[in-house]
This record gives structure tokens, C-alpha cells and sequence, in this order.
């Protein structure tokens, strides 16, 4: 089951290349800090500008530098069904978790074509997978109803992230799906209004930065301290929102450089934030004593 509080960690480049050195420090700032799980080669970890090689490798690093101590869900969704098939299929082999598979993007598939590139996948591996709902970077959405489907027909397929932005959907998947079926939110600002229907977590951004915060929140939250968890929410709310200030992953590669650890540099087409969004980045960053 995958509750609690997973980062959807940043993938750092030097010269061109991945910084390997950089990227298992972070892995051990995560785990330092008490998350659950780290989530490579995601979204945030610039996944769709990576070749294949270095895909397996990012995922590689995360399950060896890991060691067991939390969980690794590995990115390998794709808008091609068989590219995500042998994506999964590699991560499995790798000793991975689970599998995070973004809905199929570019592509604007039915819902019935939705389900069948999940269920082709399903059926390729024994990996627990999490569905990932994030129309605004896909064009689309695993309808609530191709959700409880899913969950329905193929007992490996036990999570979502949920980045629609709605915790009434929230609130109609809960309804539908199996009260085993766990959702996590996709989104930091929303991650305390979605645990309050029935949520139990995040994978976050946020936590690539704070990642002791983000999990003190929901903790507390499942604790049933949710004045507590309100407090942690209010005081970084500010972040969350500047964190996507630009486009993800600028502002939070942005912020980990100036916290000192990673490069400043990304792949094309992303590119550096621009300075007025540096300044009030920074200023947020500086008003928590994060730099």
C-alpha cells in the first residue's frame, strides 16, 4: 500500500550529464528526513528529456542508494503503451516498488483507449502501479469511472496521484473506488484538503526542499492532528505556490541550487527561471531560513 509522503525528486545534470554524486546526496536528504518513498524519473525529474540509458540509471541509483530504507516508485509512464510496457518492465528488474504511469499525453486517447494502455501494462508486470491524473500536462484524464474500472479489474494497480486540482473528484473517487485503493495528492497546496476526504498523502514537490515539513504535515494530519498539519500547510503555503511560479521542475532545481545543492541546469526546452521570479523565490526561500 502506498501512503505518506513520497518525493517526486528533481533529477540534477553537470555539464550535460546527470550528476550522480548530487542526486544520491538528495536520496540520503529524503531519507535523512523521514519519507516514505522517492519517486525518479517522474515528471519533476525532467523524465521526458532523459534517453533511455540514463531513465535506468536515475532509477537505479534511487533503489541502490536507498538500500531498502523507503520505498522507490519509478516514473515510467509514456504516451506510447509499449514504451511504457518495457519501461516498467526494466524498472521491475531493477527492484524497484512500484511504477507511477501518467496518463497517456499528446495522444488524446478515449477513455476506453485509457484503459486498455493501463491494462496492457497491468498484465506485462507484477508491480504494484499508481495511476497518475494530471490533465493539465496531458490533455486528459483517467475518467472516476476508467479509475474504479481499473482498480476493478487488475489487483495491481492500487494507487493514484491526484493532480487534477479538485477535492470533489477527490471526494468521487473515494466514493467508487475500494477502500484499500489509496490517493495521494499531486499537488502540495492541496494536499490537506485532499487528505480531509479521504486522501493519505502526498507525492510532492515541495519535499524536495523541506522534505521533514511535508512529512511532519501529513503525519499529523493521519495522526488526527489536523490543527497541527494547518499549521505546517499555512506557513509554507507561499512556497507551494512558488514552486510553480514557473514551469515545474525551474522553481525547485532553482531552489535547491541556491539551498547549495545541485546545479543550476536543466534540458532543453526547460531553461533557467527568469531573475524577478529568482528574487521572490528566493525571498520566500529566505523568509523560511531555508538559504
Amino acid at each position: 500500500m502506498f501512503t505518506g509522503t513520497y518525493t517526486a525528486i528533481v533529477t540534477p545534470f553537470k555539464n550535460g550529464q546527470v550528476d550522480e554524486p548530487a542526486f544520491r546526496d538528495l536520496i540520503q536528504f529524503q531519507i535523512d528526513n523521514g519519507v516514505n518513498g522517492i519517486v525518479p524519473a517522474g515528471t519533476t525529474g525532467e523524465a521526458a528529456t532523459l534517453d533511455f540509458d540514463e531513465h535506468w540509471r536515475v532509477i537505479e541509483i534511487a533503489v541502490q542508494e536507498a538500500r531498502g530504507r523507503c520505498q522507490i516508485i519509478a516514473g515510467t509512464g509514456s504516451n506510447s503503451t509499449q514504451e511504457a510496457v518495457e519501461l516498467t518492465q526494466k524498472a521491475e528488474e531493477l527492484g524497484v516498488d512500484g511504477a507511477l504511469l501518467a496518463s497517456p499525453y499528446y495522444n488524446k486517447p478515449t477513455q476506453e483507449g485509457v484503459y486498455r494502455h493501463y491494462k496492457k501494462i497491468a498484465e506485462s508486470t507484477s508491480l504494484k502501479l499508481m495511476l497518475y491524473n494530471v490533465p493539465s500536462r496531458t490533455a486528459g484524464e483517467i475518467g472516476v469511472e476508467t479509475c474504479a474500472r481499473l482498480a476493478a479489474d487488475f489487483e495491481n494497480i492500487v494507487s493514484l496521484k491526484e493532480a487534477g486540482g479538485s477535492a470533489e473528484r477527490v471526494s468521487a473517487l473515494k466514493k467508487i473506488l475500494p477502500a484499500e485503493f489509496t490517493i495521494l495528492s499531486g499537488d502540495d497546496g492541496l494536499t490537506l484538503p485532499f487528505m480531509a476526504v479521504g486522501a493519505v498523502g502526498v507525492v510532492s514537490v515541495a519535499s524536495n526542499v523541506i522534505p521533514k515539513q511535508i512529512t511532519d504535515l501529513v503525519n499529523c494530519f493521519a495522526a488526527g492532528r489536523a490543527a497541527d498539519a494547518l499549521k505546517v500547510h499555512l506557513r509554507h503555503f507561499q512556497l507551494f505556490k512558488d514552486l510553480f511560479i514557473e514551469s515545474n521542475p525551474i522553481p525547485v532545481k532553482t531552489a535547491l541550487y541556491l539551498m547549495g545543492r545541485i546545479q543550476n541546469e536543466f534540458r532543453l526546452p526547460l531553461c533557467e527561471i527568469g531573475k524577478t521570479n529568482q528574487g521572490k523565490l528566493h525571498d520566500t526561500l529566505s523568509a523560511l531560513k531555508l538559504v
